[in-house]
This record gives structure tokens, sequence and C-alpha cells, in this order.
């Protein structure tokens, strides 16, 4: 190859060679500290940054299963009728976490709270969920409750759902259950008879917008001075709706398992479990002559014709005077014409009888003096009687319950506790 190289040249010496001076290559320079730091800095942020919008994501996607599944339970009518929904926390805050108990009974504890921002004084009821009755039927019952609106009804705030524990929030009423008053020693003093004919005419009140003024008929099934709360004010409000029953103006209630306090159920509802606007009238008969006469439902002390409220009442006023079966002071502080009437309206409205009973709108009435008593009320009653309360629950009380018998009764207060 040199030779043929070199005989070219001297054959043709001026070809032309080609400049093979080719440039050193150069390498980048070494990278600057400030811009790793920058560099580092930048990855780390977006790296940050994809994780907030991973973790955002996820949490919504969370969220939104978890209202997807309250919207389940709930579905529309809680948005459009049902009452506000509290957040447990805030419950567990306002009540500084369920300290300060207000009292308890067979369907729960009652706390007393203040709602934060608002300071205003709420009672918290804690109640177990009875797991034969659907939560959506249970909370539906709560919606319509909520709607009611009346000034002598203790107005649902809200409620909220904790695992299997619902609490429902109320007003708060400062003067606590009308027994107290009734009962409650130094409590006693402090009720005149003008405040007592007011509680009474307040429950007739409520009862009748129950019974007759709603798009529905309510059917209370515990009323009892234990579920008469009074305000500031000494106005009373008709509460605790554990029990109550709905059903279309026009039709009947169906049967279900009897409910009720022994002493303030009605004989019909005992034999058939089918509440009525009647079995109501009932309680608020024995409601009005406890609160009239200042005495308790049953006295086993007493002589064996003052042991029953109800039978001493029909037995003075048999004898020419309703208005002894009262105790002595409140005869010396009352006005004789409201005394005799509420009293026998009270025998009325009690009658074992449901034809006797007058329903709530004509209770209201007779007790504005817009409507007057039958004037052979008496005769009626005697008539109409068909034997003694006492051995009514007597007999019940004796008898020896089954299985299902037991499962169907729901008793709030036992005959014992309703004799203390």
């Amino acid at each position: 190859g040199a030779m043929h190289y070199m005989w070219m040249w001297f054959i043709t010496p001026y070809i032309n060679v080609p400049n093979l001076n080719f440039p050193i290559p150069t390498f980048p320079p070494y990278p600057n500290p400030k811009s790793q730091v920058k560099r580092t800095v930048l990855v780390t942020f977006s790296t940050f940054a994809l994780f907030i919008a991973f973790a955002a994501s996820a949490l919504s996607l969370f969220f939104y299963k978890r209202h997807k599944r309250v919207q389940e339970v709930l579905e529309e009518w809680e948005i459009e009728y049902g009452p506000h929904r509290f957040a447990y926390k805030e419950l567990f805050k306002a009540t500084n976490g369920f300290k300060q108990l207000l009292g308890k009974g067979g369907f729960g504890q009652v706390f007393k709270g203040t709602l934060p921002g608002s300071e205003a004084k709420i009672a918290v009821k804690r109640v177990s969920h009875d797991s034969s009755q659907g939560m959506r039927e249970f909370l539906a019952e709560i919606a319509t409750i909520g709607r009611l609106r009346h000034p002598n009804l203790v107005r649902l705030l809200g409620y909220c759902r904790y695992k299997e524990e619902l609490y429902l929030v109320y007003d708060f009423m400062p003067n606590g259950s009308l027994d107290k008053y009734l009962y409650g020693g130094s409590y006693q003093k402090q009720l005149s008879w003008t405040q007592r004919f007011k509680i009474i005419k307040d429950v007739a009140y409520a009862l009748s917008y129950l019974h007759h003024d709603w798009l529905q008929v309510v059917i209370h099934r515990d009323i009892k001075p234990a579920n008469v709360l009074i305000d500031d004010e000494m106005n009373a409000s008709l509460g605790d709706f554990g029990l109550a029953k709905l059903y279309d103006q026009g039709y009947e209630a169906q049967t279900s398992r009897v409910a009720g306090t022994f002493g303030y159920m009605a004989p019909e509802l005992m034999r058939t479990g089918r509440p009525t606007t009647g079995t109501d009238v009932y309680a608020f008969g024995v409601f009005m002559l406890e609160v009239s006469c200042g005495r308790k439902l049953f006295e086993p002390q007493a002589e064996s014709e003052e042991v029953v409220l109800a039978n001493w009442a029909i037995n003075r006023w048999e004898n020419g005077d309703i208005v002894e079966a009262a105790n002595e002071r409140i005869r010396q502080d009352h006005d004789k014409g409201q005394l005799e009437l509420v009293l026998k309206l009270g025998v009325m409205c009690s009658h074992q009888a449901e034809e006797v009973r007058p329903d709530m709108a004509t209770v209201v009435k007779i007790l504005d003096r817009v409507s007057e008593l039958p004037d052979n009320l008496l005769d009626i009653v005697i008539t109409e009687k068909l034997g003694k309360w006492y051995e009514t629950y007597g007999n019940v009380l004796d008898t020896d319950m089954t299985m299902e018998s037991a499962c169907n009764l729901t008793i709030t207060e036992s005959v014992t506790s309703v004799r203390r």
C-alpha cells in the first residue's frame, strides 16, 4: 500500500492530501454545586406534591363512598324533611364526654350539653338501637317526629348515629320533668293549683295537635309525669317519643307489641295490643287525676277504698263531693269549679269503656269552657264501669308470661316503681 502511495506521488507530485488535523473533543464542565441543590429540591417537591395528590384522591374516594353509604341508609327523605344530623364528635364535645347525666330510664340515658358557638343548652338522649326494627324505619320515624312543631312539644333538634347507638338531641328544659315537682320533696311546694291546671291544659293542647291537627295521627303511648318537661317559665311540654306510633288520618293503627307504663295503659290495649287515640286519652285521664289530686296512682298503705286513685275519685263523687279526692293542700289552694271540672273529666277520660272517653279535641274544648260535661256523667260512669283497675292490672301481673308474650311487652316502669 505504501509503495503504491509513493509511486502515485512520484508520477503526480502535485496531489492534494486532505487535512487530517481533527479538533480535540472537550468534555462538559463538572456540575455546579448550586444547580445540584436546586435539582434535588425540585425532585423532592415534585415527589411530595404527587404524594399529596394521591392522598387527597384516596381521602376523597373514602368520604365519597361513606357519603354514598349514608345516602343509601337515609335516602332522600332526610335531605328534604329530616332533622339535623350531628357528628358524634360534636355531641361528645358539647356534653363534655357525656359526663353530666340528667336522668335515665328504660330507653336510655339523658345528658346535658352546650352546643359550641351558639351556647344553646341541649339535652342528649343516648339509646341503644333495637335490632328487631330496621334502622331505615327507625330513622324514618325520627325524621317524621322531627317535623312536629308545637309550643307544648319538646322539640327534636337532631340526631346522631354512632355504631349501635342513636343519640337524640332535644331542647334543654331547665326545670326538668313534672314528676320531680309532684313527688320530689321541696319541689312539691312550688306547684300551685293555677300551675297544675296550666300544665294539664298544655299537655292537652299537645295531644290534640298529635291526634287531630298534624298530617298523620301520632299516638304517644307513654303519657305520664316523667315525660312532661317544664321550662323556665313553668310551661309544660310533652316529650319522649320513643314509643310513638304514626299512621295516616282516616286509618287505624296496626296491632303491635304492648308498650307503655303500668297504670297508664288502657284495658283494651292489654287485650288487643292495638294502640289508638283512645288509649292515649285513657293515659291522659290518669295523668289529670294524678296532677290534680297530688298523689300517686297507687297508695298500698292507704285505706282499701283509697288504694287506687281512680276508684277513690269515683267513690268521692258517688258520695257527693269529688273534690275530696284531692289532698288537703290542693283543696285549700284551688278554684273549686276548675278542680271539680278536671277531676270529673279525668274520670271520664280514664274510663275503662273506650266508648265513654271523649277525643282530645273535645277535652280541649271542655278545659277551655267552650263545651260542657254531660249532666248525667256520673250515671254514665257507673253504668259503663267494667271493673276495678287494680284487679285488671293484678291479673296481668299474676299471670305467667310465655316467652312470646314477654318478647312482645315493653314496659317503661314497673308497678313497684309507680307505687314508690
